[in-house]
């Protein structure tokens, strides 16, 4: 693949976060409602999703005709979260905060990129033979399809690197929101995708906690782990750290 030649067509991948929109995405893709086909789709591991969603990964890669590359940004999120209790570095998970000074406020987020972006990224330059360091041509390179919705339309952000397109099919092309994904997956067949995120993750709603505290014990436990060793901060603050805005522990809290 010769990036530089004047003839070189960019690469069309998804990006896959195998929640109900992107999951929708590339199903329909592979079903020719959506096109062109994509040479692949990228499921960004943070090495802490709920184990529904490696199981709804598996299953996915049964039903799509082009490859899912799993990648990971070194040992993970949750690993790099327990080196930053040794003060080896910090993970920068907005966790919630009980300081004096922002009571109730969250620490700077930037888990997203640092775990999911930039994994993604470093894989589009390995499919486009782009060495370690090598600038890219001042080219459109890769065209990204994002699984965002008409409902949250306001998450639509251009790519920050010259080289890489942004592309969103279920505004542009078929103009959907996330209860017509269910639908369009209900309609044909299709077991209901959940909620991608991590277990820990501090933007959990209620109903989503109770999800996981009763349906998806095991996840919960390790969320309720994680909780507990932030209490006394992470690299960067000492302020007392929690998962849920209420700030308390996550076993003491009644999610109904």
């Amino acid at each position: 693949m010769d990036i530089f030649n004047d003839n070189f067509k960019p690469i069309h991948i998804i990006s896959l976060g195998a929640g109900v929109q992107s999951s929708t995405m590339a199903l329909m893709f592979a079903q020719g409602e959506l096109t062109p086909m994509p040479d692949g789709a990228i499921f960004a591991d943070t090495g802490a999703e709920p184990k529904y969603v490696y199981d709804w990964l598996n299953w996915l890669e049964t039903k799509l005709p082009f490859p899912i590359y799993r990648v990971m940004h070194k040992e993970g999120l949750q690993q790099s979260i327990i080196e930053s209790i040794k003060r080896e570095r910090f993970a920068a998970v907005p966790f919630f905060t009980e300081s004096e000074n922002r009571r109730g406020g969250m620490l700077r987020r930037q888990c997203t990129r640092e775990f999911k972006v930039e994994p993604i990224t470093q894989k589009l330059r390995r499919l486009l033979g782009l060495k370690f360091r090598q600038k890219a041509p001042k080219k459109i390179l890769a065209i990204q399809y994002i699984g965002i919705s008409l409902d949250e339309a306001l998450r639509m952000k251009p790519s920050r690197l010259h080289w890489i397109e942004h592309q969103w099919p279920l505004i542009n092309s078929v103009k959907m929101k996330r209860k017509d994904c269910l639908k369009w997956m209900e309609d044909r067949g299709y077991p209901k995708p959940e909620r991608s995120a991590c277990t820990f993750c501090p933007y959990h709603s209620d109903d989503e906690w109770y999800d996981l505290k009763y349906n998806h014990p095991k996840d919960f436990e390790s969320a309720v782990k994680i909780d507990n060793m932030i209490r006394d901060g992470v690299r960067g603050t000492k302020e007392k750290l929690y998962l849920h805005r209420k700030l308390l522990p996550l076993t003491e809290i009644d999610f109904s």
